[in-house]
């Protein structure tokens, strides 16, 4: 079973950075799709960035330009740059993994089989 574990969160002044890392481990399988979704209280899980086995991206258009999704090949861990922080960015956050065939992109909450347990990411105006 693959297992994915978030670090990085925290509290941040509006304009700020924070990093978030995924590590994953336990996997089987060569190729995976990788995301990062985030759950404000009340709300549904939203997809904020997707990467492909191919390094193949994708972005919410709330966080274009300010984020980045990017994976540390040598190490099995995936990140997600966020930069320029906003308070409506405050929310739980979480990364996903699936299996992929290359070429293969994945957007979307039931698009990914694997979860991590969240990391808190809080932005103060």
């Amino acid at each position: 079973q693959v297992q994915l574990v978030e670090s990085g969160g925290g509290s941040v002044q509006a304009g700020g950075s924070l990093r978030l890392s995924c590590t994953v481990s336990k996997y089987t399988y060569s190729r995976y799709c990788m995301g990062w979704f985030r759950q404000a209280p009340g709300k549904e899980r939203e997809g904020v960035a997707s990467i492909s086995s191919d390094g193949i991206t994708d972005y919410a258009d709330s966080v274009k330009g300010r984020f980045t999704i990017s994976q540390d090949n040598g190490k099995n861990i995936w990140y997600l740059q966020m930069n320029s922080l906003k308070p409506e960015d405050t929310a739980m956050y979480y990364c996903a993994a699936a299996r992929c065939a290359q070429g293969e992109t994945r957007w979307g909450r039931g698009a990914f089989n694997y979860w991590g347990q969240g990391t808190q990411v809080t932005v103060s105006s």
